[in-house]
């Protein structure tokens, strides 16, 4: 099948990915242009992977205030340049973050971090391991815009659209009334 530049223009729309990405992931899927976007989905997820290890020291720190001021977010929120740091698509990645941790209160970015005794008594509380680290972890947590993806598998999406490593650093959540003991802050 001919791929003709249209096509290649609106894979690259849907995508974000590069002509000759397009252009190959169109021939790669027959002109098939859903076929061709899980090609490019595909491409980018492995390249994401590749990119998991490179130091990612750039960024920003995205705050975020709700419920008329009641909780408030801080998210670290780390790429390997400053160019993408000032991107839309980052700045937007930043923001659902720090609505993340305002709306379901993780206490660790990842479930790595969750120590072993409190990790074994959330899940005497509720009834699995699993089910603890998406209650603990922000990663592991399921996205509040889409429950289809997981936070880190939004992030894996960015790493592979912006082609940078992105990593949470850190975060930190306050409520109007919380306690020191019930804080939900991590550090």
């Amino acid at each position: 099948m001919q791929i003709s530049a249209d096509m290649v223009k609106e894979l690259r729309e849907k995508t974000g990915a590069g002509i000759m990405d397009a252009k190959r992931a169109l021939e790669e899927a027959a002109g098939d242009m859903s076929k061709a976007a899980q090609v490019i989905h595909q491409q980018g997820l492995a390249r994401a992977e590749k990119k998991s290890d490179r130091q990612a020291s750039q960024g920003l720190i995205e705050p975020y205030i709700h419920g008329g001021g009641r909780i408030g977010t801080l998210v670290e929120i780390n790429c390997e340049t400053d160019f993408v740091a000032r991107t839309p698509d980052f700045q937007g990645l930043a923001h659902d973050i720090a609505m993340q941790v305002a709306a379901l209160n993780p206490k660790y970015v990842s479930a790595d971090e969750i120590p072993d005794a409190e990790l074994e008594e959330r899940a005497d509380e509720v009834g699995s391991k699993d089910v603890a680290a998406k209650q603990l972890a922000l990663l592991s947590q399921e996205f509040i815009k889409d429950s289809s993806v997981t936070v880190e598998e939004l992030i894996k999406d960015h790493i592979a659209k912006l082609g940078e490593n992105i990593v949470v650093r850190r975060f930190s959540r306050f409520e109007l009334g919380e306690t020191a003991t019930d804080e939900g802050d991590d550090e």
